[in-house]
């Protein structure tokens, strides 16, 4: 009997936590009050994610309609690099991670998810920011006040 009052309690006051915090998260995406540099490079590695996972229905369009809201945050040059962001993210989703002790018990293993962050590390990707952004420091939130 004891036992059970302690487990009720303790599920209540989880739940009560949860509740807490969920009442304090944010409702929508922070995109907009991040630089756009910094939504740039976050463009970017969705766009490697979207590529890597195209096959998985669930991670290929989720990831793709997050590269279609950063696009909207990122204020860069078209005109300079259009084709830039996938001409490097299909560079990078081309290397050859192989690790024979992985190979030997998971086939067809890939490291897609290496590569994007190796991307997003990268010096490539910072050089082709600072060519491409506008205003890096900027928000959108600063540049497009919403009513």
């Amino acid at each position: 009997m004891m036992k059970l009052f302690y487990t009720n309690t303790l599920a209540c006051f989880i739940l009560t936590a949860f509740n807490a915090t969920a009442s304090t998260l944010p409702s929508s995406p922070e995109g907009m009050y991040r630089t756009h540099e910094k939504n740039y490079k976050d463009m970017v590695l969705a766009t490697c994610i979207a590529s890597a996972y195209k096959y998985s229905e669930n991670v290929g369009t989720d990831a793709g309609s997050s590269v279609t809201a950063l696009r909207e945050w990122a204020n860069y040059d078209w005109e300079i690099s259009p084709e830039k962001p996938r001409e490097l993210v299909d560079s990078y989703l081309a290397r050859d991670y192989t690790n024979p002790l992985v190979e030997s018990e998971i086939k067809g293993v890939r490291f897609d998810m290496l590569k994007c962050l190796d991307l997003y590390h990268s010096k490539e990707l910072d050089v082709q920011t600072k060519k491409a952004v506008i205003n890096p420091t900027h928000t959108d939130v600063q540049d497009y006040k919403r009513p």
